[in-house]
This record gives C-alpha cells, sequence and structure tokens, in this order.
C-alpha cells in the first residue's frame, strides 16, 4: 500500500574515463541537500550535473563550480529552471564567481613553486567551458493533482548535452534535451566562465518539467552514458543494468561495467556522471 509521506531517495557517481585518475575527471555532480543515499528525503531537492570541455583550460575545476552554483541557486530560486530572468540572474552569478576562483588558484600554484606559465595565461583568458543539466524536485500536496497518491514535481534546465531520463515501471517515457541518439554532436552549446551575455545563455538554454509517482525514476548523466542508453537495441534491458548500481559503495562495480561496454566498443572513452532519484524507495 503507498503512503501518504512523500520521499525520495538519492545517489550519485562519477567515473573517470578508462586510463585516467579521478583528479582528472571533468566532469561534476552537486546535489543538495547533502544527504546518505539512504536518507529518505521529505523536502526539496536540487542537482547540478556538467560536463567540462577537454578542449579549454580548468574544464574540470568550472564544471565542479557551475554544478555547485546551478544546486545552490535552484535550491534558492526554483524560478530559475522556468527561464527568463531568474536564469539571467544565476547565470550572472556564477560566472562572477570564476575570476574570484582563479585569484586564488594562481595565488596557489604560485605559492607552490609552480607559478603560470605564458600560454597558461593564455589559455585562461578564453574561459572555461561547461555544459549544464539543472534538475530540482518538489514534492506536492494532493490539491496540485486529481490523485491521492503522493506526487513530485520536478524541473530541469539543459544546456548542452547532459541528459534526464524519466522512467516509470523501469521505461523510458522521456528524455531532455535529447530524445534520440542521432542528436549528439561534437560541438554542443556551452556555459562559458567569461561568457557575460547571459541574454544569450537563457535563450540557448532548454527548459521542461514533469511529474514522478511512487515508483517512478529520473536519471541525470553526462553525454557518453546517455548516447550510449539511446542507442542500445534493447532499452529495457540497458535501464535494468543501469539501476543495478544504487550506492556508492556500488562504485567499484559501476567503473567494471563501464568498461566492460568500453571494451566492447559501446560506450565512448569519456568520464561519466550519473544521478539516481528514486520516488519512494527502490
Amino acid at each position: 500500500m503507498t503512503t501518504s509521506t512523500s520521499c525520495v531517495y538519492v545517489t550519485h557517481l562519477v567515473a573517470p574515463k578508462h586510463g585516467n585518475t579521478e583528479a582528472e575527471c571533468e566532469d561534476a555532480v552537486a546535489v543538495l541537500p547533502g544527504r546518505p543515499h539512504d536518507y529518505m528525503l521529505q523536502e526539496p531537492l536540487t542537482a547540478g550535473v556538467c560536463d567540462g570541455a577537454t578542449e579549454s583550460a580548468l574544464a574540470k575545476d568550472w564544471a565542479r563550480l557551475l554544478s555547485r552554483a546551478a544546486a545552490e541557486h535552484a535550491m534558492t530560486l526554483p524560478d530559475l529552471l522556468a527561464g527568463g530572468t531568474a536564469f539571467e540572474e544565476f547565470a550572472a552569478a556564477a560566472v562572477a564567481q570564476w575570476d574570484p576562483w582563479l585569484v586564488k588558484y594562481t595565488q596557489m600554484r604560485h605559492a607552490e613553486g609552480h607559478p603560470l606559465k605564458w600560454y597558461e595565461h593564455t589559455k585562461l583568458a578564453e574561459g572555461a567551458y561547461a555544459t549544464l543539466l539543472a534538475v530540482r524536485v518538489d514534492p506536492e500536496s494532493d490539491s496540485h493533482r486529481d490523485t491521492s497518491e503522493p506526487a513530485w514535481r520536478w524541473r530541469a534546465a539543459a544546456l548542452g548535452d547532459s541528459c534526464l531520463f524519466h522512467l516509470h515501471d523501469n521505461q523510458l517515457v522521456q528524455a531532455f534535451p535529447v530524445a534520440a541518439v542521432e542528436e549528439f554532436g561534437t560541438t554542443p552549446d556551452l556555459f562559458g566562465s567569461r561568457n557575460r551575455d547571459v541574454a544569450l545563455l537563457a535563450r540557448r538554454t532548454r527548459f521542461t518539467e514533469g511529474w514522478c509517482q511512487p515508483g517512478d525514476r529520473l536519471l541525470l548523466m553526462t553525454d557518453a552514458l546517455a548516447a550510449w542508453l539511446l542507442s542500445v537495441p534493447d532499452q529495457d534491458a540497458a535501464v535494468s543494468q543501469l539501476l543495478e548500481f544504487a550506492g556508492p559503495d556500488d562504485l567499484a562495480g559501476f567503473k567494471n561495467w563501464l568498461n566492460g561496454l568500453r571494451d566492447r566498443r559501446q560506450l565512448r572513452n569519456d568520464d561519466v556522471a550519473l544521478v539516481r532519484i528514486d520516488f519512494e524507495g527502490r
């Protein structure tokens, strides 16, 4: 019997490309509030998922800063996931964090005896880049829907090709912002650390929302894993494989599974980030 208590469980796994270390991983995830994966969450939650662009300097650091900023701002300003002025305010605030961070980084490099080289200054002047997927989930009262079951409203914003998948009865019912593997390209839209044209960023960002019921799941992931999920001939079997990984203790198994896909050339060798949100347990 379904209870009337709204709760979700959330966990996330981040793995570097094969041959790289954790410190080299350019995918980043931030989830708020920061609870253990087996904690029954009954309040709003937010998540930021970013994929740093390798060709830009300090992409991993920008991805970490941006994902955290997205989660924090979505928690305090949920309307940013509807676009418009609220998203522009978030974008301006995120970009404003970059230069102060860069000053501290430069000072740290100097203190460690490894000051920035001239070519690093040139590259840093161009800024760092990353895709962005931001999500907020809110428990809703029965008065919002014609049902006695608990329900959760989710809202999402995406710039680039990090993706959200909504599962109902463990079957894919919605993919956002990429719905087919053919839509993935080599030059996704990116959020630049020096892009102060926040109106342009807002116009290029896509927004959507939906509802989840008990038993539903949201999976947030960066492009390599998302492309695999949208390309496999047996999507139900692929979802079942993904759902084997339900907590941080599964990270080693998750990495081994990814490497198996890579060895079979089913998955591009890239960093992977996955956030799993389960509604009413798992």
